[in-house]
């Protein structure tokens, strides 16, 4: 059959003829449009725009009609599945990296053989623009372009929970001592150097917040090899299994999670952070701090730390 894309949303009769013996079934979503959140404009940040889904799946051949069985069926809730579950998942720049999302995990199930995925976007000029796409199923060890993402596995209940330090000032190289013997995995918040952001606006601020924390981040982690910049969730999951102290340039993450989070000052995303990776404990590192972070958190002052991280291993918060 012709890899034309279009042509799998026309009618049978408009299809060339195929090389199969014989032709395949169709499941198909047309014309379902969703209000998401897309784009890489400036002007496409922080607001909803009508995107116009026709998914449609080749399916292998089953008995499903001759038994009337649902379960031999491919469902359409598994296009509608993949779709919610791909534009929940994080704040996407293109449509052609939707389209191969919604196209993967569609492929997922072994019973489908192609996906035609076309999307549209509704709001950006008279008419419509989009872009089409057919994917078909890869042998075994061929590699995706970018894997289906999968829901994320339940802890084991002896599997160390992470421990999210927001600094608030400079640390020296027994701090770090004191936090790689602590026995958990540790990922450090950067204390950013003093920043200007009036007249930049919300998202302005943001960024240049984001930035100045960034910059923070590289400074520490360049001094101290244990120390390891981490930028996505991947990295941050990477470092905390294979034992570095993760130093958290937040702008990747921040910027993609769905919402953004409502607090961005260092406190807001650290607590943010702490919950997002089901931290066993949270506080503040720095010596103006620390009276503050034990009322507040439970944590020792900084002058019983060593002690208390040590004990960190051996406790659950």
């Amino acid at each position: 059959m012709t890899e034309d894309p279009a042509l799998a949303f026309e009618a049978p009769q408009a299809r060339p003829g195929t090389a199969r013996p014989l032709p395949l079934d169709r499941i198909s979503v047309r014309d379902h449009v969703r209000s998401v959140e897309i784009g890489a404009f400036r002007s496409e940040r922080g607001v909803e725009q009508r995107l116009r889904f026709n998914i449609t799946l080749e399916v292998s051949h089953h008995a499903a009609a001759q038994d009337d069985d649902v379960d031999k069926v491919l469902s359409y809730d598994t296009i509608l599945e993949a779709l919610d579950t791909e534009i929940a998942a994080e704040r996407i720049n293109l449509l052609e990296t939707l389209a191969e999302r919604v196209a993967a995990r569609c492929l997922a199930d072994p019973r489908a053989v192609r996906a035609f995925v076309r999307i549209e976007k509704l709001d950006r000029i008279p008419g419509s623009l989009g872009v089409e796409i057919v994917r078909g199923t890869l042998p075994p060890d061929a590699q995706l372009l970018r894997p289906v993402r999968a829901e994320a596995p339940a802890p084991r209940p002896d599997a160390p929970r992470p421990l999210v330090l927001r600094l608030a000032g400079e640390i020296g190289a027994d701090w770090i001592d004191a936090l790689a013997a602590c026995g958990r995995p540790v990922l450090l918040v950067p204390h950013p150097e003093p920043h200007r952001t009036d007249g930049a606006g919300p998202e302005g601020a943001l960024r240049i917040r984001l930035l100045a924390m960034e910059q923070a981040a590289w400074r520490l982690a360049g001094g101290d090899a244990r120390l390891t910049v981490t930028e996505t969730r991947t990295e941050i999951d990477h470092a905390l299994k294979s034992g570095r102290i993760a130093v958290w340039a937040p702008a990747h993450v921040v910027m993609g999670a769905r919402p953004v989070p409502q607090d961005v000052s260092e406190s807001g995303l650290a607590a943010w952070l702490a919950g997002t990776l089901g931290a066993c404990n949270r506080g503040v590192l720095g010596a103006e701090e620390a009276s503050a972070a034990e009322e507040r958190f439970g944590l020792p002052d900084v002058s019983r730390f060593r002690a208390w991280a040590e004990a960190c291993a051996d406790t659950t918060a």
